[in-house]
């Protein structure tokens, strides 16, 4: 064998020190280096696998989060309408109350004024008739140069305006 090796160009003794030398060195690795190297190698997949993890919650989360900023987004809006219609629901009915109070407040002033227009008729019906009445006591008294009984006249004359303002309503 050692014939067939030669014509090869390999020595046996060299093949054995390169056989061993592998071997130590294959038991040292197995023994040392692969662990270390396999264990980094796990370690190494393990904080892929959690960084693939975090990242697929985070990118749920977003899509949690952006679905929930969009439905109180929506709710807003929603409540916005909501306040918007009761607002001019509000100013409706308020304008419809101020209408109401003005046209009340109006009537009420008709009213008085009406009842200060005949007050103030009345008073310048009396008055005119007061007037007329000395007027017309003076103008008699003149007509027949003499003094007349002045309240005798009055009730006369006012009678005579009694009766001619009964005959002018009627």
């Amino acid at each position: 064998m050692s014939e067939l090796f030669g014509a090869l160009g390999i020595s046996l003794p060299g093949l054995l020190t390169q056989l061993i030398s592998f071997l130590l060195i294959f038991w040292l690795l197995a023994k040392f280096g692969f662990p270390r190297i396999t264990k980094m190698l796990d370690e190494r997949s393990r904080r892929i696998k959690e960084s693939l993890e975090a990242a697929e919650n985070a990118k749920q989360q977003a899509a949690s989060a952006a679905e929930q900023v969009e439905k109180e987004i929506a709710n807003a809006r929603a409540q916005g309408q909501q306040l918007i219609a009761e607002a001019r629901e509000a100013a409706g009915q308020f304008r419809q109350d101020q209408e109401a109070r003005a046209k009340r407040d109006a009537e009420e002033l008709i009213v008085r004024a009406r009842a200060e227009i005949a007050r103030e008729r009345d008073a310048a019906i009396e008055q005119v008739r007061r007037e007329f009445a000395s007027l017309a006591i003076t103008a008699a008294e003149r007509v027949i140069e003499k003094s007349l009984d002045e309240r005798a006249h009055r009730d006369l004359i006012d009678s005579v305006l009694k009766e001619g303002l009964e005959a002018r309503k009627s």
